[in-house]
């Protein structure tokens, strides 16, 4: 990947770190992994990686070494005869961790910190669904189980995001939720798992993100290339596309690997995988700066970052409410995903004006526009009035120092539009602000070779790429 222009931050193993019809027993499985530990290390090391996520879930089956171990404890959701609650819909006899169960959650953290002492950094919280509510008995009997079949979930991500806090601290810890409920935006992040790879379900993708952004949950995140199925190159290229868009990217799949060369066996032209790939990696990696900042706001502000909706910007705009295939990035970018097979796209631009991102053309809204797009390209609009802070194109990865060698970039901007710089951790560096002659200030905080462009993006190396105009 790192060779393809496509580094990768964070490395995750599936379900099959441990043996098959054993999850979640937390035990690598020593054919595969015999040194889990130096493994990880030799990774991290290696530079392919800087951060190893492993997937979990809350369900014990019968076969793993620690059903046993949670049956004899009493740490496994029970029926009201006093007997293990279990069925074999995902494995053979599992159990389900009872997490009204003090105990139960403390042995549960106990086995997450084995993985934290291995080199694990994040987890994925898979499942936490399917939750029982007929002939069931909770520790905390006080609990109704019907009420447990949603808040299930809360209470499991809940016990995994607390361990990952207590290890690594409040803004290093980061879980992968499937399963979510009111009150689980509080635990980043949740994706939308087990997809086709179809274009119908890229667009109930976005359709499915926008819905969690508007039900509050500020960062979300999809199996780019869809999870079911195996895709064709020009759908993996459409999905890398809106996939390297959202807050958090990452390519997943279920019967076939996800990496790009595997897809299409291109790596050498511009519209393979393995470049189309590299591409909106470099285009994410450039808008760090601005997405970092906006994920601040979103924090701060509690307005979702990925997927947000077109109306929470343009609620007077009618027609915005009615948007399901399209969002915006943050406040300022507008977003079109291609879901036909020819490139063409139909989407809709409120009012005012708006610069193509990879052109500089400028088009007003409100209005409906068509156009036709290689794989490297897709409607991504500025808006008007903007500030927008891209990172050097000589970065590598998603995380350097986001004020310096920067590209500002004003797009009609007014007096009083300003942007914000933040570092890793979120702390502002630097305040831009148009002043009334025209000029920006705040650039003195900026560090390095950083240049302003007026008038759109600076073209000059990054060549225009022709998109063709249908209405």
């Amino acid at each position: 990947m790192k060779s393809r222009g496509s580094p990768v931050d964070v490395f995750h193993y599936d379900c099959f770190w441990m043996k098959g019809f054993r999850w979640t027993d937390f035990v690598f499985d020593e054919e595969r992994f015999p040194d889990p530990k130096g493994q990880i290390t030799r990774l991290k090391e290696s530079g392919l990686c800087k951060k190893v996520c492993v997937w979990i879930n809350p369900y014990i089956g019968q076969a793993g070494a620690a059903f046993k171990h949670a049956a004899e404890k009493g740490y496994l959701l029970k029926r009201k005869n006093g007997d293990i609650w279990q069925w074999d819909l995902w494995q053979a006899g599992m159990g389900l961790l009872d997490v009204t169960n003090p105990e139960a959650c403390a042995w549960y953290t106990e086995c997450l910190n084995g993985l934290f002492d291995k080199g694990v950094d994040a987890l994925k919280t898979d499942f936490g669904e399917r939750i029982p509510t007929l002939d069931v008995q909770w520790h905390d009997t006080s609990v109704d189980p019907h009420k447990m079949h949603n808040y299930y979930a809360f209470m499991y991500n809940k016990l995994v995001y607390e361990a990952l806090q207590k290890r690594y601290g409040d803004n290093e810890a980061v879980l992968y939720a499937r399963a979510a409920c009111a009150g689980t935006q509080r635990f980043p992040l949740v994706w939308g798992g087990d997809c086709e790879s179809t274009p119908e379900a890229l667009a109930e993708s976005v359709r499915g993100g926008l819905s969690m952004g508007l039900s509050g949950f500020t960062f979300w995140s999809c199996d780019i290339g869809g999870f079911e199925g195996s895709p064709p190159p020009w759908i993996y290229k459409r999905w890398v596309a809106m996939g390297l868009l959202c807050s958090h990217s990452r390519l997943h799949g279920s019967n076939c690997f996800r990496v790009p060369w595997v897809v299409d066996n291109d790596d050498a032209t511009e519209e393979g995988c393995s470049r189309t790939l590299a591409k909106w990696t470099a285009l994410k990696t450039r808008l760090m700066p601005y997405i970092f900042s906006q994920a601040i706001e979103s924090i701060e502000g509690g307005i979702p970052m990925s997927l947000r909706a077109v109306a929470l910007e343009f609620p007077e705009d009618p027609t915005s409410w009615y948007l399901d295939r399209q969002f915006m990035v943050g406040s300022q970018l507008l977003a079109a995903p291609i879901y036909e097979e020819s490139g063409e796209v139909e989407f809709y631009l409120p009012k005012g004006k708006w610069t193509s991102y990879f052109t500089n053309e400028v088009k007003s809204g409100p209005g409906w526009f068509k156009e036709k797009h290689a794989f490297g390209t897709l409607p991504l609009y500025v808006r008007e009035n903007t500030v927008l802070v891209l990172g050097s194109c000589k970065e590598v990865g998603a995380d350097y120092d986001f004020a310096n060698n920067v590209e500002v970039a004003l797009y009609q901007a007014s007096p009083g539009a300003k942007a914000t710089v933040v570092d890793g951790e979120g702390n502002v560096v630097a305040e831009l602000v148009v002043a009334q002659d025209g000029k920006l200030e705040g650039t003195d905080k900026l560090k390095g070779d950083y240049k302003v462009a007026e008038k759109g993006r600076d073209l000059r190396g990054d060549a225009p790429v022709s998109i063709e105009s249908l209405s």
